[in-house]
């Protein structure tokens, strides 16, 4: 009895405690925190909690496709970055956007974290659907392996069934009146190789309808021969892996900060955020300068916007590969755990990314983000001066960085993902390529026997490497010391050198003149001599020049689709390198905000159409970076990095050189 008694005193008090851990979980809300923070676990929950209470709670099989912080009001989270601690805080309501899918229709929900309640519910009507959940993925990458006709095609090839992969791919869309969400799954061998998308089964495509998850159509239309596996797999060996780095998260050797999400570095301090969509996002950059003794800032927000990864393969089986994999399943959704000592260094500090699942659940990605100081022996500046009459003078500082970063796997390619600090104030973002290419099975050993037209590069027997681009788009909201700036698209001039008195014949020069609607600022790069400035026309150096940032692309890349291909449509985006338009909140994603079989009338291309004015200005800088990928041998059986990116550089946003 006395047992009993006390069984039942302590059922009593966990049962309190766990009464106490629930209120606390879903219903306190930190107002102090930072207004562009993630959502934190406790907010996922508390936001599928809100949802399940509703009437929606009660509809089957309703399935969460976006669920993130509402964008707040730029202009309260800068008067709230701005308050001090003596001021009474600034009140920004907590609240989340969310997207569900329920009864075949998108519902688009905003939750107010602080009420604990939905302040917002509309059924959406327009074209487009919201990313795929994994899920629903998974399903329809299973529902081939269970067709009779599937198993049929698989015995008459010769194969064992079990040692099959199907993948499912977005199928974009071809001028349908009225669309489905809707799958084509490609099969792939393992046999005894791990890389399967070395070993694809031609010639079979396979339909399937997302919302019922059943297949709609199948089509085995030829066969060649299987690629072999000898040679496929892609697994390193330790005698490809020096121990370069003595330790791992040497926390002595950090030279930076980190505070919830707000990262403190050399001069620099931003904040750093994760979603689903976009994967990293930084926010609310500024650098400390010197000489006026105060932080100035440089970038509101940065983050991956959209892809665009077309193939060049007109037939059946290919012919919708034309991905837009932000938009349709998500950077986030796809980021990697990151490995210590390989994908980031020893020095580095890990941060976790946490977002929604298919049913509103919380799904974390440990070690989504890494962030480390790096040191590759490159020089910052240096000079050696010969005639000074006294001495020889030779001087420099060597370049040391703070490197964010993030690693998206999206099917057989992985995106590195840079965002590079340097005290110089400049900002590098980088975006390198590897994985493993997606190909083609042909019944081809060698170049010579090729009489059709392929679409690719024979990398190995029997597989063709199709060609294809990879363009990534990024939504750049720079407030170079505030967020009234221009946009000034500099041309450097040839000049004839007349009644100077001298032999020259030439210079050039440069005109400088702002883009005063969005039309203006539509830019190719490559066709001439450019210098791209962001400037804040209200603000001037003691010699007065406007300060600014400047843009320095890579190499241009743009898409080279007719305008009218369906594909193209949908991307028009990626017709210029750099458009300029005015800020507006909702305004994010290159692609429109619903990318699934989306029909292009939604979207930067579209935006920029309104022709409003951006001269003096809050204005959003979108830039496209990326490769045209004719594959090579070298690339197989996996890619080695390539390397892409731009740099945001000051010009003229400091008296002199910071770093002296």
């Amino acid at each position: 009895m006395i047992k009993s008694s006390r069984f039942d005193k302590a059922s009593a008090m966990i049962a309190q405690c766990q009464l106490l851990a629930f209120f606390l979980i879903f219903n306190f809300i930190n107002s102090l925190s930072h207004p562009l923070d993630p959502l934190s676990p406790n907010e996922i929950n508390k936001t599928r909690h809100i949802i399940q209470q509703s009437y929606l709670g009660h509809i089957p099989n309703i399935t969460f496709h976006f669920v993130d912080v509402e964008e707040p009001n730029k202009n309260n989270v800068l008067k709230w970055l701005s308050s001090t601690t003596k001021q009474k805080p600034i009140v920004i309501p907590r609240q989340a956007k969310i997207v569900v899918r329920a009864k075949g229709e998108t519902h688009e929900l905003v939750v107010d974290l602080t009420k604990g309640s939905i302040v917002s519910d509309e059924i959406f009507k327009g074209h487009g659907y919201p990313p795929f959940t994994f899920n629903e993925l998974f399903k329809a990458s299973k529902l081939p392996l269970k067709y009779s006709k599937f198993k049929e095609s698989i015995t008459k090839r010769g194969l064992n069934l079990s040692q099959v992969s199907c993948v499912p791919f977005t199928i974009g869309w071809y001028g349908e009146e009225i669309t489905r969400r809707a799958l084509k799954v490609s099969c792939f061998y393992r046999g005894e190789s791990v890389n399967i998308w070395a070993r694809p089964i031609e010639g079979i495509i396979l339909l399937v309808d997302v919302d019922s998850m059943k297949i709609v159509l199948y089509n085995d239309r030829y066969r060649v021969p299987m690629p072999k596996a000898e040679g496929t797999n892609f697994q390193s060996t330790s005698k490809n892996k020096p121990n370069i780095f003595a330790t791992c998260n040497n926390i002595s050797n950090v030279g930076f900060s980190i505070k919830d999400h707000e990262v403190k570095w050399g001069n620099w301090v931003f904040h750093v955020g994760f979603n689903a969509r976009a994967g990293m996002i930084i926010s609310t950059a500024s650098i400390f300068d010197d000489e006026k003794q105060k932080y100035r800032r440089v970038m509101y927000r940065g983050h991956v916007s959209e892809t665009f990864v077309p193939y060049m393969d007109p037939t059946l089986e290919w012919y919708f590969r034309t991905f837009m994999d932000v938009g349709e399943f998500g950077f986030g959704r796809a980021a990697d755990s990151l490995q210590p000592k390989v994908d980031c260094p020893g020095n580095a500090v890990f941060m976790d990314g946490f977002m929604a699942g298919p049913n509103g659940e919380v799904q974390q990605v440990p070690r989504a983000i890494c962030i480390f100081e790096r040191y590759s022996g490159d020089v910052a500046w240096r000079h050696m001066e010969i005639n000074n009459p006294t001495k020889l003078i030779r001087d420099g500082e060597v370049e040391i960085s703070l490197v964010v970063r993030m690693i998206a796997t999206v099917g057989n390619y992985d995106y590195v993902l840079d965002w590079e600090f340097l005290k110089s104030g400049s900002i590098k973002v980088g975006v390198a390529l590897t994985g493993v290419l997606e190909m083609k099975a042909v019944p081809y050993t060698h170049k010579s026997q090729i009489k059709e037209k392929v679409f690719g590069t024979l990398v190995t027997e029997n597989t063709i490497a199709n060609y294809h681009d990879h363009l990534i788009t990024y939504y750049l909201d720079l407030d170079i010391d505030d967020n009234a700036n221009s946009f000034i698209n500099a041309k450097l001039q040839k000049v004839k050198a007349n009644g100077f008195g001298t032999p020259r014949k030439s210079y050039w020069t440069v005109i400088k003149e702002p883009a005063k609607r969005e039309a203006e600022a539509k830019i190719r790069l490559g066709s001439e001599p450019t210098e791209l400035l962001i400037v804040n026309p209200n603000k001037m150096t003691k010699l007065g020049n406007e300060v600014g940032y400047r843009l320095i692309s890579g190499q241009p890349v743009s898409s080279l689709l007719s305008d009218d291909d369906y594909p193209e449509r949908r991307a028009a985006y990626t017709k210029y390198q750099v458009w300029v338009t005015a800020y507006n909140r909702s305004e994010r994603w290159a692609g429109g905000f619903y990318g699934d079989r989306s029909r292009g009338d939604d979207g930067l291309a579209v935006w920029s159409r309104k022709n409003r004015e951006i001269e003096n200005r809050d204005i959003v800088v979108w830039h496209t970076v990326g490769i045209h990928h004719v594959p090579y041998q070298e690339d197989f059986p996996v890619m080695p990095i390539v390397h892409g990116g731009f740099e945001l550089r000051p010009a003229n946003f400091f008296e002199r050189n910071p770093l002296i």
